[in-house]
């Protein structure tokens, strides 16, 4: 069975609450029960913080022994260099996903820390950009 986990950063843990006409009404919980449902032959695990350090603690434990890990780091992507290089120094492959389009926002997201190092970068297909990263493992 594979191993996959999704991480989260800053604010996810506001979703359905937080901005809905960009980030929708659904609890990222919500979505991530459907999702382990529809995709019960996946060891599939979920951990969301708003702590830089905490999201780096996490690829380290779990970027030798996962299958794959889906990342939206979300505005730590466009600063962290920490989180960049906590990406290449692992072995686990990641694929970088952000639920809005960062192209259509402010040009400071326009740049990732952690596309260069990343199996696959999506943005702007919402919650489906999880489940589409999640079909990249499979």
């Amino acid at each position: 069975m594979k191993k996959i986990i999704i991480i989260n950063g800053p604010n996810l843990n506001l979703l359905g609450k937080r901005e809905p006409t960009i980030y929708g009404l659904n609890s990222f919980e919500d979505f991530f029960k459907e999702l382990k449902n529809k995709h019960a032959e996946i060891e599939l695990e979920y951990y969301q913080s708003n702590i830089e350090g905490e999201l780096i603690d996490k690829l380290h434990e779990v970027g030798f022994d996962y299958d794959g890990v889906i990342l939206n780091a979300a505005a730590y992507t466009h600063t962290s260099v920490g989180i960049g290089d906590a990406v290449k120094a692992i072995e686990t492959p990641v694929v970088e996903v952000h639920i809005s389009n960062i192209h259509a926002r402010e040009e400071f997201r326009h740049v990732s820390y952690i596309a260069p190092n990343a199996k696959g970068v999506l943005f702007g297909f919402g919650l489906q950009g999880y489940e589409l990263a999640l079909q990249s493992f499979l």
